[in-house]
């Protein structure tokens, strides 16, 4: 097939490098545009990153000549120069859901990163293995905008994708109706490292603007379902969170406390875990994990160093499970948080786009 022409929109910060290094290699994609702040545009991307390349992996070399543009002032270039834009932007919210807005409307869609978007009622946020069929309000989505070819589609939040997996295959087979989560979340998931943020070294802080409130609402967004012109969000399972910044460069751990209307046995927790799959299995999308939840009957694992690059870093790690003594059990998870839970993520929500059919141009 023909490699879809593809832009990155914030391609400077963390997350944005994570997009440029995995379309590096693409099957379907091809790194045509990247796109950051008036400061960065007009130099090449690796003048505008300079000493800031955060990954473990070199800056591809296709990508080191490419000429940054402005993600605002050259959006119109950039929507007639590519198939479709990967958001990665750090701008305002406001900022953020104009600018998409802005692209959609010109026939661009846009597969988004960001916040700003994931509360509005017709643009589906999509963890591929968990509701694919959200992708059902996009034409909605474009009366509204008065488009075509345009939409805005957006991934969750990145520590939702160690554990919303986990109590997926769970939810509807045994009525999970109550969980809480304590979240253990690296540096880089605020675009750190040990070096731009040396007060992380042998310390632990206990808040995270935002994020509390992100782990207990949006995955009532992500078990909705779409009615008419919108997603209804789910009235259930009732979720408590806490969130930790934790000294890790990369991987988001959650523990997890779960009960339900009928307690499964173990066996049949694992059982449902092993033999969960989705749709990019279904259709062996290039980014998907072959198998998506990996149990470990170790006592410690999973374990961040060890377990974070499972299948690319884009499988989720379970372990500990035992019963609980308030809820019914208590497991851990881990994912790798800017590639299943950023960047990755990402760009497998693009190759579902693709495969079903709504990047056609």
């Amino acid at each position: 097939m023909e490699k879809l022409k593809v832009g990155v929109i914030g391609g400077t910060g963390m997350v944005g490098q994570r997009f440029v290094s995995l379309l590096a290699e693409h099957p379907w994609f091809q790194l045509t545009v990247i796109a950051a702040s008036d400061r960065s545009a007009g130099k090449t991307y690796e003048q505008a990153v300079g000493t800031r390349w955060a990954l473990e992996v070199p800056m591809p070399e296709q990508a080191k000549g490419i000429v940054v543009k402005s993600a605002v002032r050259d959006r119109e270039e950039i929507a007639s120069q590519v198939d479709f834009v990967f958001s990665a932007v750090d701008m305002k919210k406001d900022e953020i859901r104009d600018l998409e807005e802005a692209y959609a409307k010109l026939e661009c869609p846009v597969i988004s990163n960001n916040s700003a978007h994931r509360w509005t009622p017709d643009v589906p946020m999509v963890v591929p293995e968990i509701n694919p069929e959200h992708l059902a309000v996009i034409p909605a989505q474009r009366r509204r905008l008065g488009t075509k070819r345009g939409f805005i589609a957006v991934k969750s939040n990145c520590s939702l994708q160690s554990y919303v997996p986990a109590l997926h295959p769970l939810k509807d087979e045994f009525g999970l109706n109550k969980v809480l989560v304590c979240t253990y979340q690296a540096i880089s998931g605020a675009g750190k490292t040990f070096d731009t943020w040396p007060e992380m070294v042998d310390n632990v802080i206990p808040y995270i603007g935002g994020e509390e409130e992100k782990s207990e609402q949006e995955p009532l967004k992500l078990w909705g379902k779409v009615e008419d012109d919108h997603i209804a969000n789910a009235v259930a399972p009732s979720i408590t969170a806490q969130c930790l910044r934790v000294p890790c460069s990369n991987g988001h751990m959650a523990a997890v406390f779960a009960s339900f209307d009928r307690k499964p046995s173990r066996e049949e927790i694992l059982a449902r875990w092993a033999a969960f799959s989705g749709r990019p299995q279904q259709l062996a999308l290039p980014s998907a994990p072959k198998q998506f939840l990996h149990y470990f009957e170790e006592d410690n694992r999973p374990q961040t160093r060890l377990d974070r690059g499972l299948e690319g870093g884009m499988a989720v790690s379970v372990g500990r499970l035992r019963p609980d003594s308030q809820y019914d059990y208590k497991f851990v998870c881990l994912s790798h948080n800017t590639l299943r839970g950023a960047a990755g993520g990402g760009v497998l929500l693009a190759e579902l786009l693709c495969a079903e059919g709504w990047l056609d141009r």
